[in-house]
């Protein structure tokens, strides 16, 4: 499976690293994937906590493709 960042939604409220260890962010706040500087990212199937994150994100800045 494939999790997508669309940065231009994100507004910085933390969610995404509260819940998966694969997202960061960068200075402004904006969401980045932690060891990529890439917009999608695939995922294994398993990863509970990183569909978590994505189902928490309020801007749908986070998306599975």
């Amino acid at each position: 499976m494939k999790v997508s960042l669309i940065p231009e939604k994100c507004i910085a409220c933390g969610l995404c690293q509260t819940y998966s260890k694969i997202f960061d962010y960068h200075d402004d706040g904006i969401v980045k994937f932690t060891d990529s500087q890439a917009l999608v990212k695939t995922i294994d199937n398993q990863d509970h906590d990183t569909l978590k994150a994505v189902k928490a994100c309020p801007t749908k800045a986070l998306t599975i493709l």
